[in-house]
């Protein structure tokens, strides 16, 4: 792909999102109130951000699919996860004890549907039909090997989405991380390099405001970002990297479960250096 339709990938992600909140900003679907949360030092924050991330991310992929079969499949799956992300965000009940994948498969195993467990669905169908998409047939390979390739690429979109929101903890986090993976992307030759850009230049827009305590992703834009970053893998890498993605999002889901992803970055000097970078000290108010 041309190094210009790369750049212009990431510039209309990064446009896109800075428009896109300003016009939320004034015309707040709901009112604000609807779409402010407590973050973790128990101050008001926006969950607007997420939105406007997920439209940035909408419009630089279409800029920077390979073709449309990869636009569709790109479409489709961060569609899907920013929709479903966005129904969690705003209709999710906050006084049921349901939280990550166990909780809400949990609760779906004995018949209760929460908003959590729908969007598990709704991401899961999403990824599976994005990964269908990017999967074309080949004559050199079987029914059955393309049905286990769309299989294990709808698992990495899906895992993928769901890693980045578990990252949404701290502000920056799940934008750096993401960033961190896209940017391999976008410099690498392939069909996810203009993708990787797509999901760069839009994570860059974002992240002064969430890195401000002002604005966080919401797993509406946790889950776009993590969706993009799976499927753009998807298009891009052979099938053992992929793979090998798969496991690492799997084991990473699974420990998760177990163990706080904020006590180990926080133990690890390096990841807690680079975690830590643009954000205000813990014990320092907000600028006004």
């Amino acid at each position: 792909m041309p190094v210009l339709r790369r750049v212009l990938a990431g510039v209309v992600g990064a446009v896109t999102t800075s428009v896109v909140r300003g016009v939320l900003d004034q015309q707040a679907p709901g009112g604000q109130a609807r779409w402010t949360r407590t973050n973790h030092r128990g101050e008001p924050v926006s969950m607007l951000e997420g939105p406007a991330v997920a439209a940035g991310l909408l419009a630089g992929l279409a800029v920077g699919a390979p073709n449309a079969r990869g636009a569709a499949a790109l479409t489709v799956a961060t569609g899907a996860a920013a929709a479903f992300g966005i129904v969690d965000d705003l209709a999710e009940d906050t006084t049921a004890r349901r939280k990550g994948l166990k909780g809400h498969l949990g609760a779906l195993a004995h018949g209760e549907l929460t908003t959590g467990g729908l969007k598990v669905l709704g991401i899961g169908v999403g990824a599976l039909a994005a990964a269908a998409l990017a999967t074309p047939r080949r004559d050199d390979v079987s029914t059955a090997g393309r049905l286990v390739d769309i299989g294990t690429s709808g698992a990495l979109i899906a895992l993928s989405a769901n890693l980045v929101n578990l990252l949404d903890l701290r502000p920056g986090r799940a934008l750096k991380a993401a960033t961190l993976v896209a940017g391999p992307l976008a410099l690498a030759p392939g069909a996810g390099g203009g993708a990787g850009a797509a999901i760069g230049g839009t994570a860059y827009s974002a992240l002064d405001e969430d890195l401000a305590e002002t604005d966080m992703l919401g797993d509406g834009g946790a889950n776009a970002l993590g969706a993009a970053l799976g499927t753009a893998l998807v298009l891009s890498a052979p099938r053992p990297l992929r793979l090998a993605a798969l496991v690492a999002t799997a084991a990473l889901t699974v420990a998760s479960e177990k163990v706080s992803f904020t006590q180990v970055i926080e133990s690890t000097p390096v990841l807690r250096e680079i975690d830590a970078w643009g954000r205000r000290p813990v014990h320092t108010p907000p600028a006004r």
